[in-house]
């Protein structure tokens, strides 16, 4: 088949509508591999749906999403994940009354299939050396016996973030990845994705905290009312009057985006 785009990641011209609102607009977005992208944007202008819809969470209407050159629209999320597309959620979707170490298994059935766990059982001893290798690595090894629902919410990111990784994909779709989690597992969460970067994953990270995206990410989109309307470095989109326009009120954003 020929390839449709030369991009790793690339959404064309998406449209959702839910009744008369059209949650993505004619949205485009490009996805260079080997980077840190970032896209944010006000409350209501489309981020999550438009993770949902690269994930297969959701239908597009229009549009075409596309990844390694070949459409994926209409592929179901677990047809996208095996292909190498790992995502969180903006609320934590981990198994609570399992451990977290089954929850680790969890994720090596969704990469191998359902069918995988009759043929062989889930915890062989490949899988389990590659789920103490991530736990270690999120800093949550010593937890793994424990049940994931008395974890704490910034531990329940982390478990999220090892959940994907298991299945070892190439591209990973963080939804607020730093949304209400302590200043050290912010810390920690962003040195984790850069020392994966510098070992060739791909992010796209949806987030409000813009200090976080601002200092993390090589590239940073804009959205309002359903679609890209910016692309830029981190400090071009810090200053763009676009930008501080989209945020309803330029002195709340100057004031959110400081660096200390």
């Amino acid at each position: 088949m020929t390839a449709e785009t030369d991009a790793f990641l690339e959404v064309k011209n998406a449209t959702r509508s839910y009744g008369g609102v059209k949650a993505l607009d004619n949205c485009s977005i490009k996805i260079s591999e080997g980077k840190i992208t970032g896209l944010i944007g006000p409350n209501g202008s489309g981020k999550t749906t438009l993770f949902n819809a690269i994930t297969g969470y959701e239908s597009i209407e229009g549009g075409d999403v596309y990844f390694r050159g070949q459409s994926i629209t209409g592929k179901t999320p677990e047809q996208i994940f095996a292909l190498g597309i790992g995502r969180t959620f903006q609320l934590t979707k981990i198994f609570a009354r399992m451990t977290v170490m089954e929850n680790m298994f969890i994720a090596t059935q969704r990469k191998e299939g359902w069918l995988r766990s009759v043929i062989r059982p889930a915890g062989s001893s490949e899988e389990l050396d590659r789920a103490v290798e991530i736990l270690k690595f999120v800093g949550l090894l010593k937890l793994a016996e424990s049940p994931a629902g008395s974890l704490s919410y910034g531990q329940r990111k982390l478990l999220e973030l090892a959940y994907i990784l298991i299945a070892d994909p190439t591209l990973l779709l963080l939804d607020e990845p730093a949304g209400g989690v302590n200043l050290s597992l912010i810390k920690e969460l962003g040195d984790h994705i850069r020392y994966l970067n510098s070992l060739g994953k791909t992010f796209l990270i949806v987030e409000h905290n813009m200090d976080f995206v601002l200092t993390l990410c090589h590239e940073v989109n804009v959205m309002s009312s359903g679609s890209v309307f910016m692309t830029g470095k981190p400090e071009q989109v810090r200053s763009d009057p676009r930008v501080l326009d989209a945020y309803l009120g330029i002195d709340d954003f100057e004031e959110e985006i400081v660096v200390p």
